[in-house]
This record gives C-alpha cells, structure tokens and sequence, in this order.
C-alpha cells in the first residue's frame, strides 16, 4: 500500500473543491435522458477523433476521412439527435457544436486530398483541420457545463 501524506492528501482535496467552485462555465440544465444521451455523444466524439488519430498514424486517411464524415460531419448530426438537443442549449452553444461539425467535414476532404498525394503538405494540412475540430470541442467545453 502506498502512503500519501496528510499535507499532499489535504492539498489534493482542497484543489478539487477550490476548482470546482470557481467553475465558470456557463450551466446548462438539461432532461436527465437528454443530458446522459448529449454526455454518451461527447464521449463517442472523443472515441472517434482516437481511432482518427490511430488511422492517420497508419496512413489510412480514407479509413479516417470515413469515420470523420460518419460520426462527426454534417452527415451524423441525424446520428447523434442533434434537433432533439438543439431546442435545450443556448444559441452560442448550438454554433459552437456546429462549428464542430463543419470541421469535421472540411477534415473529410483533407484526408481524402491526403489519401491521393501523401505528402509533408498534406500532413501539415492535416493537423491544421484536426486542430480546428478540436479547437470547437475545447470552446464548448472551456464554455459550457451541462447538468
């Protein structure tokens, strides 16, 4: 068993509760089923830019661009309910998740342009279109809590 010591353990605890109190994010309420179905999407978002990651890694940018389009393009909005969540978040929110989307799409066309000519460029380009997907999660995350 490891020991942790009391001056370390009391530090740890009053981080967590300092950070959480200074939590600035804006709140939204949602409907418990909503809220657990729009938390059960981010973490589907995160586990698909994963398996992107792992196919550009391996140089298998139609196998990413595929999965980018299916469940983070404008083609998965139908997928993830987003018209039954829009009416329960504030507009800037609902840009924001659209922005995403948008990203995703234009990352679509970056790895299919990078599945033709493989090159230094394309990966630069690559990056660049991933970076702007996960700069829209950070956003909303940075802005946004739901409950």
């Amino acid at each position: 068993m490891r020991f942790i010591p009391l001056g370390v353990l009391l530090f740890l605890v009053a981080g967590i509760g300092a950070s959480q109190a200074q939590d600035t994010r804006e709140l939204v309420r949602l409907p418990e089923p909503m809220q657990e179905h729009m938390l059960g999407n981010m973490r589907d978002h995160l586990a698909t830019l994963n398996e992107i990651i792992g196919d550009i890694a391996n140089s298998k940018f139609d196998e990413a661009a595929k999965i980018a389009e299916q469940r983070l393009g404008m083609s998965s909005l139908s997928l993830h309910g987003a018209a039954h969540l829009a009416p329960y978040l504030p507009k800037p929110m609902q840009d924001i998740g659209t922005s995403m989307h948008h990203a995703a799409s234009r990352l679509v066309i970056v790895l299919q342009d990078a599945s033709i000519t493989p090159t230094v460029d394309a990966m630069r380009d690559i990056n660049r279109a991933l970076h702007e997907v996960t700069t829209a999660c950070e956003a909303c995350h940075a802005a946004y809590r739901v409950r």
